[in-house]
């Protein structure tokens, strides 16, 4: 059997790979990363600047960003006692590609939203021939 070259789009080690995605790509770890390259930045501060997320969603993602290396956290004394993260260097890292895709997002976020309502559209206007069977 030949051995698998590596090009930009194979995935040679899917399982190694869909770990380490698992906790980065979801709702709001991409986010909560690029909050903190702007530096180090308390739970409130994060949260404020993420409209939507809950507290138990915020708390969640942060602890799992920090079992997998990528943030850090840090109690500082003050009154009241005030909780502080920040990226590691595994997490810096990241910065450019999560850059990359959130420009990409940028750029094509009209395009994609089109797509989605056409899409919800057609949809809703023709049902299916699965459905049509179901009802009769």
């Amino acid at each position: 059997m030949a051995e698998e070259t590596a090009t930009p789009c194979s995935l040679t080690r899917v399982a190694d790979i869909r770990t380490v995605l698992e906790p980065i790509a979801n709702k709001w770890s991409i986010m909560i990363m690029t909050v903190l390259c702007n530096g180090p930045t308390r739970f409130n501060n994060i949260k404020r600047q993420l409209d939507g997320v809950t507290h138990k969603s915020l708390t969640e993602a942060l602890r799992r960003l920090e079992r997998i290396g990528l943030i850090s956290r840090e109690v500082i004394s003050s009154s009241p006692v005030a909780v502080q993260y920040r990226r590691t260097a595994l997490g810096e890292t990241l910065e450019a590609p999560l850059l990359a895709l959130l420009h990409w997002c940028q750029d094509h976020a009209d395009e994609v939203i089109a797509a989605e309502r056409q899409g919800d559209e057609s949809s809703h206007a023709a049902p299916s021939a699965s459905a049509t069977a179901l009802k009769g």
